[in-house]
């Protein structure tokens, strides 16, 4: 599979105008084909896979706040990178899931192409069907470079996007506690 991405990476530096056998582009395309690959491994990657029974039982009843998770992803319009930060809470109802799968998750889902706001749902649900927890929230703070790089060119521009579930979207007090600890 990477020779044949390498492939058309090779035709499309030539569509450009550019010589694919000039020495500092002669590796590009299979280099190219190879961090796609890695762009976008979570496509080969499952929920049960990455949380492989890491949740616990747990008494804790209050807010679990996992703040700060860098992520990488790849607009799906233009093929280009965002990179930002999750922010993940959850109100544990008798199980609590393994610090390290939280990053987990958000790698897993933000390795594939897609919009920010969809990445944000993935992840909430994620976190929602493992935990079964009164309630989860996810904000996602990125900037984007096909924002940034082409179109409007607006380098200070970043996007933020939420999804509250159970608990953090019906109860107003529970939201602005997790968006109070989050700022």
């Amino acid at each position: 599979m990477t020779d044949d991405i390498a492939q058309y990476y090779q035709q499309i530096i030539s569509a450009l105008g550019e010589n694919p056998e000039r020495e500092g582009l002669k590796d590009t395309p299979l280099r190219a084909a190879k961090a796609m690959q890695f762009l976008t491994h979570g496509y080969h990657q499952s929920l049960q896979e990455i949380v492989n029974g890491a949740v616990f039982e747990s008494q804790t009843d209050e807010m679990v706040l996992v703040k700060d998770i860098e992520l990488y992803s790849m607009c799906e319009h233009h093929l280009l990178p965002f990179i930002g930060k999750c922010h993940i809470a959850y109100l544990p109802n008798g199980n609590v899931l393994g610090l390290s799968k939280f990053a987990r998750i958000v790698d897993m889902y933000a390795r594939r192409m897609q919009i920010q706001e969809n990445l944000t749902r993935e992840i909430a649900e994620a976190v929602q069907q493992v935990t079964q927890a009164r309630g989860v929230a996810v904000v996602i703070e990125a900037r984007h470079l096909c924002m940034m790089m082409r179109g409007v060119e607006k380098q200070n521009s970043s996007m933020t996007s939420s999804v509250m579930l159970g608990d953090f979207r019906a109860n107003q007090a529970t939201r602005q506690e997790f968006l109070t600890l989050v700022n």
